[in-house]
This record gives structure tokens, sequence and C-alpha cells, in this order.
């Protein structure tokens, strides 16, 4: 392609994370000649690295199993969740509640499937701006230039898309950090949710330890998670330290956006998914909504393009009604309840009905009555 010449494109997705290939996929069940018009850009190759702890509730399973996506990674099954929130550990067991895979492995996986199927996936093409011009949008990137009808950005918490086309607002960022601690002997079957630093108004948010295979090698991925608006860098970096318990292990710090429902979410031509959307204000928890968020996306962009209606003001209306935007106002409403001024009373009322306890975690994971209409997870096998 020469300097002068502009890639037309009817459709292009800027991410190939879980967001943007779980977009590609449902494109290519619903309208398989527009997924193979389709192009996904991202700066990175793939197989590339992330910084995540790589959970993945049985309600990613389900959303993966409507897509024709099996679970062919490596993974540590999580049979039992322990959660510390002062007085005695909550010992919860249930079978499958959780597996953790890493995210190089896991994306490059979704990046083959989406490939398979026809999409178009060009990487290490970086965008470098994106402005509206007539009929669309004009992207900028290390590959040349591309003149779009739709553009999708699905490029992370620091979505470029998002500023460039959206809105400048930075939003609700939290911070999170994590390092990988390498384990003697078997793995536990549990992994480990630790409220206490919330308790002692360390830090508006939790500790996690979730077991873990690097290289085939048992490891502990521990890590540090805050909601405050304001950075709690070094409240963060300390009680990593101390999760660590003196063990070498690298560090690794990373933003999440979080979901605010007034929030922008579409411009003319444009719209947003993933972590460029928002997620999960009290755990961070952001692959499952990626994959509800890219799904709902392509069935937006498809009947805009065949209507040539590219506002997108219905696409904002339909995650704030579907089950992941309800599920996300409810999760807002959650951290602001227990990590604001009265969490010790919530937490304390919290503790006091294993059956409650026992239901939210099945809300949360997507199982039983209260789950997505559409879930399939009562069999939970990746």
């Amino acid at each position: 392609m020469s300097a002068a010449t502009v890639e037309k494109r009817d459709l292009v997705i800027v991410g190939a994370g879980p967001a943007g290939t779980a977009m590609a996929l449902r494109l290519a069940q619903i309208d398989p000649a527009l997924a193979q018009r389709t192009l996904v850009l991202d700066r990175a190759q793939f197989p590339r690295d992330k910084t995540c702890a790589g959970g993945l509730i049985p309600q990613t399973l389900s959303l993966l199993r409507s897509l024709g996506v099996g679970l062919e990674v490596p993974y540590v099954r999580v049979d039992e969740a322990v959660v510390e929130a002062g007085g005695p550990a909550i010992r919860m067991p249930d079978q499958g509640c959780c597996f953790v895979i890493r995210r190089f492995e896991f994306d490059a996986m979704l990046v083959a499937e989406a490939r398979a199927r026809g999409v178009e996936i060009r990487e290490g093409a970086s965008l470098r701006q994106a402005t509206p011009v007539e009929g669309g949008i004009r992207l900028e990137t290390t590959s040349g230039t591309i003149d779009a009808r739709v553009v999708v950005g699905a490029d992370g918490s620091g979505s470029r898309v998002r500023r460039d086309l959206v809105t400048q607002e930075e939003g609700w960022v939290a911070r999170a950090a994590m390092a990988d601690v390498p384990v003697e002997g078997d793995l536990p079957e549990s992994f480990h949710f630790d409220f206490r630093s919330v308790l002692r108004e360390e830090l508006d948010g939790y500790e996690w330890s979730f077991p873990c295979l690097v290289d085939g090698q048992p490891h502990w991925n521990v890590g540090v998670y805050s909601m405050a608006r304001e950075s709690q860098g070094d409240e963060i970096k300390a009680l990593l330290e101390r999760r660590k318990a003196g063990v070498e292990a690298r560090n690794r710090a990373f933003p999440i956006r979080l979901y605010e429902p007034k929030d922008p979410l579409v411009a003319p031509h444009v719209l947003l998914v993933g972590d460029a959307a928002g997620i999960d204000p009290l755990l961070g928890e952001g692959i499952s909504y990626s994959l509800e968020y890219g799904m709902l996306a392509a069935e937006h962009v498809k009947r805009a393009l065949e209507l040539g209606e590219f506002d997108f003001s219905g696409y904002e209306r339909a995650v704030r009604d579907s089950h992941a935007g309800r599920k996300l106002r409810r999760l807002g409403l959650a951290a602001k309840v227990f990590y604001g001024a009265r969490r010790r009373t919530w937490f304390r009322l919290a503790r006091v009905s294993r059956r409650a306890q026992r239901a939210g975690m099945h809300w949360y994971n997507g199982v039983g009555p209260l789950s997505a209409p559409s879930s399939e997870i009562n069999n939970r096998k990746p």
C-alpha cells in the first residue's frame, strides 16, 4: 500500500483482547460476510503479555460456549473460595467456581479462533490518531491510513479511541498491582480474597491470591486492588510486598477503568467495549464483561451498517439495560458500601449468613436463578 493510499473498511475494531475478539466471533456467527470485511488492529504481536490475574468465572465459560469456543489453554480449576473479612476465615466450597488462566495464552487462543473464522487481525499496528471525517472515522496507524464507517474501541483502560473520539474525561480509574510467587509442592484448589486491609482503612479495595501455572510450574498470583479515585500507590506497593512474604518476584501495576452508568460509550460512527467502556468496580473483574460488551456491540454494528444509521444511542441504552449493565450498577453500589465510611458495619452483616454469602458468590459468578437468562453454566466444565 503506497503512502497516499487510504484503506477503506466497513468496520475496524481497535484492540484484539477479549472484547474485540468476542465481537469478531459474534459477527462471524450472525453475519459471516461482515466478519470477513472486518479488520481488527492491535499494537501487540500475539501471544503477548497482559497484566491480569486471569480468573475466569463460570459466566465467562458460558459466554465462550455461546461463541463456540472451548477453553483450550492450561488452567487451574478452583473449587473453594476463602474470604478473610475479620474474624474466622469464611470458606465456601464450590466446584469449578473459577478457572485461572494466563492471559498471554488465553488472548492468543481467541485471536486464533477469530482468524479461523475469517476475520482479519493485523498485529503490530498501533493507532496514532483517530478523527471524524465525512461518512466515518479516519484512523492513522503505523500500518497506514484507514477510513472506516464504524470504529469500535476495544483498546483497554487507556483507550485512544475513547480519548480521540468519545470523551477526554479520565473517568473512574482504579489501580491494581500483582506478582507471581513460586509455590513448592502441589497447588491448592482454592483462591483467597482478603478484605482485612480495607477494614484497617489501609486500602479502598482488597488483596488476592490465585493459584496459577507459570510455564507449567505452580505459583500464587498475588495482588492488591484499589478503587480509590485518588491513587493509593504507596499503600498498594506496601501491601503487595507484604503479600509476597519476602519472595523475589517482579511487580506489575495496571489501571482498571470502572463502569459508571453516566459515562458516554458512543459517538457518531464509534462505540466502546470492554475496559474502554468500564468494568466491575467491586473486584475489578473484566473478562466476562468484555465478552458481553463485544457480543452486544456486534448486534448493534450489524444493524447500523444495514440501516446506515450510526449514532449508536441504542447501544448505550442496551448496555444499561443488559444483564451486564444491571450487574455493573449493583457492583458499583456494593463497592461504595463495602469500601465506604461504614465498611465495618457492612462486612459485619455480610459475615452473619452463610446462605447469603453463597447466594452472593453464585450471583457474581452467574450461577443459578439470578444469573443471565442465556446462562448455560450449571455444568461447570471448561
